[in-house]
C-alpha cells in the first residue's frame, strides 16, 4: 500500500510539475541568483523553459489554413561566453513575391539582480530589426538590453506561415540545458505528416484527437420584385464544418546539453535529439477539393524536384552559352577533355555567392550574365552545359553537412546539388563549380554527407556516393643533422594529396607567404630559414612544402645524454578523443592516411642506447592501422610511422577502442631515442 500511494506521489509531483503555467514576464530572484546550473556546472547558459505552440488556423476571408508557432523562452546566463544568448535571430521565409511567413508580437524582458533586487528591463522597439539573408529568408534579429553574467532574458514571438504543408522540426536538444520544455502541436485531419525522430534523445509524446470546426459565411444577394439586385435584401448563411485534429503535447525537465566538443563531428545538430515532420499526404476531399500524395517514395520526391521550374526547367536552356561552349570544347579530343574545359570555364565564369541551394536563385541566365550565382544556378548550368556537349550528365541531389542525413524520402532532406558525368562501365565523375580549388571526384567537404540522389530526366533515381575513393594523403619526409651545440639542421618535404590539397589550397592559397612562415614557426617550435610551396595554382598536382629549418627545442641534454622524439616535431602528443562515452560516429569525411618518415644523423662522439620498440596495431574490422619503427643504419636512426584509416566513418561502438588506439600511439610516439657517449 504504501508503495503505491509512493509511486502514486511521484506521478502527481511529476504531473503537477510539468502543468504549473510558466507566467511571462516574472522571474524569481532564485534564478537569479544561482551562479551555476546544479546538473551542468560547464553550462554557459540554460533554457529554464522551452514553451513551442504550433496549431492551424482558418482565415475565414481567404478561405484557407495558415500555421502559427507561439514561442516562449526563458534563458539564464552563467558565463561571459553565455552572452552569445542576449542576440537572437529568428528565420523566416520572404521572397521578393509571393506569400511570405512574418514574426510579430514580439516581447521580451532583461532580469538581473542590483543590490540584491529584481531589475526589469523591456525589450524595445529600437532592438529589433531585420536583416536580409537571401532572396528568400529574412533574419528578425533581437538584442536584449542590459544583459550581464546572472541575467535572465525571456522572449515572446508569434512565426505565422502561409506554407500549410511545412512544419518546423522539433528540437529538444541544444548546446545548453534545458530544464523545462513543452511543445504542442496540433493538425488538422487534412494534412498528413510522417514524423522522424532525429538525435539520440527523444521525448514520447501524448497523442489525442480533438474535435474542431469551421465556421464560414456564405452572402446570398437580394432581389427585389423586379428580380433587381437589392443590397437591403441581402442575407448570410453561416456555416460550421467539423473535423478533428491530432494534437502532440511534448514534456520533459532536465535535458542535457549535447555540446559540440569533440572532433571529427559532421554536424553536431544531426544527433540532437529531435522530431522531423514531412508531409505526406493533402486531403480535402470531405471539402469538395482533392487529395494529393506527396514525396511517398524517393522517385516521387525526385520528380517533384526534377518539375520545379527553378531546377528542371533551367536544364533545358542554352542558347545562353551556345556559342562559348562551341568554341570552348572545339579542340577537345576526348570526353575527359570537354568536361575539364566546361568545368574550368563554369568555375571561372560565375562566383559562387556562399549560399546553398537545389534550386536556382537568379536563374541560370542570369547568373551567366552577372558572373554571381547560388549552388543550383551554378551546378545546374554547368549539367546543362555537359548535356550540350553530348556528354551523359545529371544533377545530383545532396544533403551539405549540417543539413542531417535523408534516411528517409524527403523533399526538405536535400539543400544542395551537384553535377555527374555517367560513362559505359559504371563509372562516372562527380562535379562541383562552387568550389574554384575542386577537380573531378574531389568534392569539397561540405559535399561528403553520405550519399547523394541521382536525378535523370525520366524521373528515376539513385543512390551515388560522394565520398572519394583516393584517401586524402599527408606525406613527410625530414632529414635532420644535429651540430655540436646541440642545433638541430633539417629539411621538410610534405607532399599533400587529394582532399588533403584541395583544403590546403583552400585554407592558406589567400594567406601571404611571411604569415604562413609565422605560424609554422610557432606550431613547430622552429626556426625557418626556407620557405617554398610547389602547386598552388596546378590542381591536379599535389601540394608540395618544402622548408629548411634550425631549432634548439628538439633536443633535451640530461647528464651528458642526448633525448629526442623519434619524429620530432610531427609527434602526437593529445588524444583527441577525451568522452568517457560517444553515442555519435567519427566523422573523417574520407579515408586518409599519414606517412611520416624521419632521418636523423647521429652527432659524432655518440652512439645508441636506446631506441623506441617497434609497434603494429589495428582497429576492428580493418577500421584503420597504425604501424611505427625506429632503427639504426649506419650512422644513421631511420623512423617511419604511418597512420591509416580506411573507412570515412567510424562507428559510434568502437569508440573506446579509438580511444584506447590512439593511447597506445602517443603512447608510442613519445618514447625517446637515448644517445650516450662513446
Amino acid at each position: 500500500m504504501l508503495k503505491k500511494l509512493l509511486f502514486v506521489s511521484i506521478i502527481f509531483i511529476q504531473f503537477y510539475t510539468y502543468a504549473q503555467e510558466v507566467k511571462f514576464g516574472k522571474v524569481s530572484k532564485e534564478n537569479l541568483e544561482e551562479e551555476f546550473y546544479p546538473l551542468d556546472s560547464t553550462a554557459d547558459a540554460a533554457y529554464l523553459y522551452k514553451n513551442r505552440k504550433t496549431y492551424y488556423e482558418f482565415l475565414q476571408r481567404e478561405g484557407r489554413f495558415q500555421i502559427v508557432t507561439e514561442i516562449h523562452e526563458k534563458i539564464k546566463i552563467y558565463t561571459k561566453e553565455g552572452l552569445d544568448f542576449a542576440t537572437k535571430s529568428v528565420a523566416f521565409y520572404k521572397p521578393e513575391s509571393g506569400d511570405e511567413e512574418s514574426v510579430t508580437s514580439i516581447k521580451g524582458y532583461t532580469f538581473s539582480l542590483v543590490n540584491g533586487k529584481v531589475e526589469k528591463t523591456k525589450l524595445s522597439k529600437s532592438s529589433v530589426f531585420e536583416e536580409k539573408r537571401n532572396k528568400y529568408t529574412t533574419l528578425k534579429k533581437i538584442t536584449f538590453p542590459k544583459v550581464n553574467k546572472g541575467s535572465v532574458i525571456e522572449i515572446k514571438y508569434k512565426l505565422v506561415s502561409p506554407y500549410t504543408r511545412t512544419i518546423d522540426d522539433l528540437e529538444f536538444q541544444y548546446n545548453i540545458p534545458v530544464k523545462k520544455i513543452r511543445y504542442e502541436i496540433s493538425i488538422p485531419e487534412y494534412y498528413v505528416f510522417n514524423k522522424r525522430a532525429k538525435g539520440f534523445y527523444f521525448i514520447k509524446p501524448k497523442e489525442e484527437s480533438k474535435s474542431k470546426n469551421i465556421t464560414y459565411t456564405v452572402k446570398n444577394p437580394g432581389k427585389g420584385s423586379a428580380g433587381v439586385r437589392d443590397a437591403n435584401r441581402t442575407t448570410y448563411d453561416y456555416n460550421k464544418i467539423n473535423y478533428e485534429a491530432k494534437n502532440y503535447t511534448f514534456l520533459e525537465n532536465n535535458i542535457p546539453a549535447l555540446k559540440n566538443n569533440e572532433p571529427f563531428v559532421n554536424s553536431i545538430k544531426n544527433y540532437r535529439g529531435g522530431l522531423k515532420f514531412e508531409i505526406t499526404e493533402v486531403n480535402f476531399t470531405k471539402l469538395g477539393g482533392e487529395r494529393k500524395f506527396l514525396s511517398s517514395n524517393w522517385n516521387d520526391v525526385s520528380k517533384q524536384i526534377y518539375k520545379s521550374s527553378s531546377f528542371g526547367s533551367e536544364l533545358e536552356k542554352s542558347s545562353y552559352y551556345k556559342d562559348d561552349i562551341n568554341s570552348i570544347i572545339s579542340s577537345s579530343k576526348t570526353d575527359l577533355e570537354k568536361i575539364v574545359a566546361i568545368f574550368q570555364f563554369v568555375k571561372s565564369k560565375v562566383k559562387w555567392n556562399g549560399y546553398k541551394d537545389k534550386y536556382t536563385y537568379n536563374g541560370v541566365k542570369k547568373a551567366y550574365k552577372e558572373g554571381v550565382g547560388n549552388v543550383g544556378d551554378i551546378n545546374l548550368m554547368l549539367t546543362s552545359m555537359l548535356r550540350f556537349a553530348g556528354l551523359n550528365a545529371n544533377p545530383v541531389l545532396v544533403s551539405s553537412r549540417g543539413n542531417g542525413v535523408p534516411l528517409f524520402p524527403t523533399l526538405k532532406g536535400f539543400d544542395y546539388v551537384i553535377s555527374m558525368v555517367q560513362f559505359p562501365g559504371k563509372t562516372y565523375l562527380l562535379l562541383d563549380a562552387t568550389e574554384q580549388n575542386s577537380i573531378p571526384n574531389i568534392l569539397p567537404k561540405r559535399d561528403l554527407n553520405w550519399d547523394g540522389r541521382l536525378v535523370k530526366k525520366d524521373g528515376t533515381s539513385s543512390w551515388v556516393k560522394l565520398t572519394p575513393t583516393k584517401a586524402a594523403i599527408e606525406d613527410n619526409m625530414l632529414m635532420v643533422k644535429i651540430s655540436e651545440d646541440l642545433t638541430m639542421e633539417g629539411f621538410i618535404r610534405t607532399k599533400l594529396e587529394n582532399l588533403n590539397a584541395l583544403s590546403f589550397r583552400n585554407n592558406y592559397n589567400h594567406i601571404k607567404e611571411e604569415e604562413l612562415v609565422l605560424k609554422y614557426e610557432e606550431d613547430n617550435s622552429i626556426e625557418v630559414e626556407d620557405f617554398k610551396i610547389e602547386n598552388k595554382k596546378n590542381l591536379i598536382k599535389p601540394i608540395v612544402k618544402k622548408i629548411k629549418f634550425s631549432s634548439e627545442d628538439l633536443i633535451e641534454e640530461i647528464n651528458g645524454k642526448l633525448y629526442i622524439e623519434p619524429l620530432l616535431f610531427l609527434t602526437k602528443h593529445n588524444n583527441p578523443f577525451k568522452l568517457e562515452e560517444r553515442k555519435f560516429p567519427i566523422d573523417f569525411s574520407n579515408a586518409w592516411k599519414t606517412i611520416n618518415r624521419v632521418n636523423i644523423e647521429i652527432p659524432k662522439g655518440y652512439k645508441v642506447e636506446k631506441l623506441p620498440e617497434l609497434l603494429a596495431i589495428g582497429l576492428p574490422e580493418n577500421i584503420g592501422i597504425f604501424k611505427f619503427q625506429v632503427k639504426q643504419i649506419g650512422t644513421k636512426i631511420k623512423t617511419i610511422s604511418i597512420l591509416q584509416f580506411n573507412e570515412p566513418l567510424v562507428g559510434a561502438q568502437y569508440y573506446k577502442d579509438l580511444k584506447d588506439f590512439y593511447s597506445k600511439l602517443i603512447k608510442t610516439q613519445s618514447e625517446k631515442i637515448v644517445l650516450m657517449k662513446l
